[in-house]
C-alpha cells in the first residue's frame, strides 16, 4: 500500500512526503505492515477467503 492519497492532519501534506514526525511515523507503520498478504487484514480473513473459495469450487465442480 502506498500513502500517496493519505493527507496528514498535522501538517496537511501528503503522508508519502514525510514532512513531519507524524507523517514519518505513519510511513514507517505502513512499511512495517507490508507483506504479500497484508491487504487481507488478518489471518482469520485470509482463512475465511480460502474456505469460501474452496466451497465455491466444490459447488461448481460437483456433478448434478
Amino acid at each position: 500500500m502506498t500513502a500517496d492519497w493519505l493527507v496528514c492532519a498535522n501538517c496537511a501534506g501528503r503522508v508519502s512526503e514525510g514532512r513531519c514526525a507524524v507523517c514519518r511515523a505513519e510511513l514507517a507503520r505502513l512499511r512495517e505492515g507490508r507483506g504479500p498478504w497484508s491487504h487481507f487484514g488478518s489471518p482469520a480473513a485470509l482463512i475465511a477467503l480460502l474456505l469460501t473459495l474452496v466451497t465455491v469450487t466444490f459447488l461448481v465442480t460437483r456433478p448434478t
